[in-house]
């Protein structure tokens, strides 16, 4: 390939999210062309947006027009669509591009609200994923990286938790279940094509345990919808003022300290697992590799193989940042477990991939962007970001 050639066209779905637009600045920076599709519910728009051929788009996420910025370089297509009831417009894309493979965010996300609406979660996340599957046998795409889930492992057996660890037991929610239930499709998938001698589906499915952070520059970072469900944006939130305290469900665990235990990863070490499964993907090399697999779906755990208790946290984002966290301590939620991290070695085995971001740098990021955008995408960002020289943007 030479450098005036684009590497392959990959089409992301749910590319206006936190780990989505993320991803796609670093797809966009190693020069892939990205096509991009989003529901674009309670999503922050940007207007008077255009595209690659100098095309007005009437408008696009507030995320992806600031990730553009950072890059320096345009995405290759955004089309506002919901894979649940837009599969002819999905159809379409796929009948005007050539796309090589798929990266698939899309889905609903909040634990706490799939509870009360289960529905609605087994809905979007797993109806929208077999839409998307069959446009894509339709059109002989066949390699896919789908963002699965910690939460299929339910409660951990033994620690760390590897990809061997049993999955789909004492699952505690809807959202966990359709994460588990989606890879049971993806694993079918690949079984029966396998079988039948037909043309192999390449697949990996990216176990990831609890990203946090921003991108190092406050320009992009996760965009909540009101009280946050995890718990670095909810310290964020508090130390700006947004909010008055931390609430620590439990004190009482068998832990360093008593409170809850867990592995977070830098939202740009996740961003970074995505595309080194994608090079892995896309190296024909790898396609009748030895590698252990679930009836050949491929499934890596993304995490830093270290836990970090709650106080611990809240210790190291107040002296990074220099602020206060107010926090009270209430009685542990049902099914919470003590303490989960993750054994991400096969990731660094098969894929090169290691995390490379601390505990510092997460809360140094996160507080970064929440404070500098403490409505998200909804407002002016403080942040005096030193954009790309590029003559096509176009502010």
């Amino acid at each position: 390939m030479t450098k005036q050639e684009h590497k392959p066209t990959i089409l992301v779905t749910g590319g206006a999210g936190y780990v989505g637009s993320h991803s796609i600045l670093l797809l966009l920076e190693q020069d892939y062309q990205v096509i991009v599709v989003d529901s674009c519910t309670d999503t922050p728009m940007h207007s008077g947006q255009y595209d690659s051929n100098g095309n007005i788009q009437s408008e696009i996420p507030e995320s992806l027009f600031r990730v553009e910025q950072l890059a320096g370089k345009r995405m290759t297509y955004f089309e506002k669509l919901d894979l649940v009831t837009d599969k002819e417009s999905l159809s379409d894309i796929f009948r005007r591009y050539d796309i090589k493979a798929v990266i698939h965010y899309a889905a609903l996300k909040s634990v706490s609200e799939s509870i009360g609406m289960p529905l609605e979660y087994y809905t979007n996340n797993m109806i929208g994923t077999i839409n998307l599957l069959n446009v894509m046998k339709s059109y002989g795409c066949k390699r896919l990286i789908f963002s699965s889930s910690a939460t299929v492992y339910g409660l951990p057996q033994y620690l760390p938790v590897d990809e061997k660890h049993q999955v789909g037991l004492n699952i505690l929610n809807p959202y966990g279940r359709t994460k588990y239930m989606i890879e049971q499709i993806l694993q079918d998938l690949c079984k029966t094509t396998r079988d039948s001698g037909s043309s192999d589906w390449n697949i990996i499915a990216l176990r990831y345990f609890n990203p946090v952070g921003a991108h190092p520059s406050g320009y992009i970072g996760e965009h909540t919808h009101g009280v946050p469900n995890n718990l670095m944006p909810y310290i964020s939130q508090v130390a700006i003022g947004k909010r008055e305290r931390l609430y620590v469900f439990g004190d009482d665990f068998n832990t360093v300290d008593g409170t809850g235990v867990r592995d977070y990863i830098h939202i740009m070490d996740l961003a970074s697992g995505h595309t080194h499964a994608l090079d892995y993907l896309l190296n024909d090399n790898n396609r009748q590799s030895n590698l252990s697999e679930l009836n050949g779906l491929k499934v890596f755990n993304l995490g830093t193989g270290k836990g970090y208790s709650v106080l611990e946290t809240i210790k190291t984002f107040e002296e990074i940042n220099k602020v206060k966290v107010p926090y009270q301590v209430t009685s542990r939620r049902d099914g919470d477990a003590g303490e989960v991290y993750a054994d991400a070695s096969l990731a660094f085995k098969k894929l090169g991939w290691a995390s490379k971001y601390n505990l510092v740098e997460m809360c140094r990021d996160t507080y970064n962007w929440q404070s500098n955008n403490p409505d998200g995408f909804k407002g002016e960002s403080s942040k005096n970001v030193c954009l790309q020289d590029n003559n096509q943007l176009i502010s």
